[in-house]
């Protein structure tokens, strides 16, 4: 009986963090940080500290999760919801939160993520993941569907030259927040 209560507090605990997840990003999609030529929201920091506190799979999957939900209506995106959202151009960056997720908490993983640096790694490399997506989408979408050209070099000084020294910012502040995280919540987070 122990070991059941043990399982079932263990998936109680993994529901949590999962909608703890899920909600945060959400919440971070409204807080815009207004900077010159390239607002950004806290997304990022959420769903890089869902990699590292998660891990890669569910990590990944609590993002994927909140991806859902704003396709299937719910305004939780920072223009609303519904799945007309696939044709933003920054819908590319949705997705790529989701694989950045995932690379960050696998790389933590594959490293053992315990020293500072070995998290920064981590969530470097999920931020370029989720700029390789979002660039990508951005370039397609703009080509190829909205009629409304845009070459290589603008898609890459404004989506990600002009862009990326406040995410770079953002990814030291996970690096800070997880290992705290870490200490204050304990076991409950492991």
């Amino acid at each position: 009986m122990v070991k059941n209560m043990t399982a079932e507090q263990g998936r109680t605990k993994e529901i949590v963090l999962f909608g703890l997840f899920t909600a945060l990003t959400a919440i971070g999609a409204f807080i815009r940080i207004p900077v010159p030529v390239c607002p950004f929201t806290l997304q990022l920091l959420f769903t890089t500290l869902a990699g590292l506190i998660l891990g890669s799979r569910r990590g990944a999957l609590s993002v994927g999760l909140y991806v859902l939900l704003g396709l299937s209506g719910v305004p939780v995106f920072t223009e609303g919801g519904g799945l007309s959202y696939i044709f933003q151009p920054t819908f590319g960056y949705l997705i790529g939160f989701i694989a950045g997720a995932w690379v960050t908490g696998r790389i933590r993983e594959i490293t053992g993520g315990k020293s500072f640096g070995q998290i920064l790694l981590a969530n470097l490399s999920g931020l370029l993941v989720v700029y390789l997506f979002g660039m990508v989408y951005v370039y397609i979408i703009n080509n190829f569907y909205l009629g409304t050209p845009i070459g290589i070099w603008p898609v890459v000084l404004y989506c990600f030259i002009l862009a990326v020294p406040g995410d770079i910012c953002l990814c030291l502040l996970a690096a800070v927040m997880a290992r705290r995280l870490e200490r204050a919540a304990g076991d409950f987070i492991r």
